[in-house]
């Protein structure tokens, strides 16, 4: 399976999509980030601890179960329900969804879903460590840490310290039917 970032490789991403949020909102002021489970949710911690540290404050994050929301609930019946945490207030705040691959957009649209459930934002963005292509959806990342093109035969692994023991994002060919 051939490795298309390193860990640090995605230290400098996340960095560098660190800086663009605070570039495009003038700082962290009203910015809350949202990460959908299970990496999306580390990665929105990960950059609110590096927006902390550039800017001297504490970012809210939280975390967001699409698992209700997902178009394909009928297809999937093992999809695993998990809680959704918000510790502030999203209305007349700038929230930042957060997810490890953009692919189709299904997973984001089920995201923009949740989200409107919980309240309404003042700006609803996305930041995504790998964009892959293959849109089904009119949906674009605001903040992408790298394009990776693929093929639909490929599935991108993102792996992170938090759940998988080593970091590092991989392409691997999807096995025939």
């Amino acid at each position: 399976m051939p490795q298309v970032m390193t860990g640090d490789d995605i230290g400098r991403a996340i960095r560098r999509i660190s800086h663009e949020i605070l570039e495009t909102h003038s700082g962290a002021r009203d910015v809350v980030l949202v990460g959908i489970h299970t990496r999306g949710a580390i990665l929105a911690r990960i950059l609110a601890e590096t927006i902390g540290s550039f800017e001297k404050c504490t970012v809210p994050v939280g975390e967001l179960d699409i698992g209700l929301y997902r178009d394909d609930r009928d297809l999937r019946p093992d999809i695993e329900i998990r809680q959704t945490v918000i510790p502030a207030e999203i209305n007349d705040k700038h929230v930042i969804i957060v997810d490890d691959v953009l692919y189709t957009g299904r997973t984001v649209r089920a995201g923009l879903d949740a989200l409107s459930d919980i309240g309404r934002a003042l700006t609803t963005e996305l930041a995504v460590l790998i964009d892959r292509g293959h849109r089904e959806l009119p949906i674009r990342a605001d903040y992408v840490g790298r394009n990776i093109p693929t093929s639909r035969e490929e599935t991108v692994r993102v792996r992170l310290f938090e759940t998988d023991g080593s970091e590092g994002v991989f392409i691997e060919k999807t096995e025939a039917a």
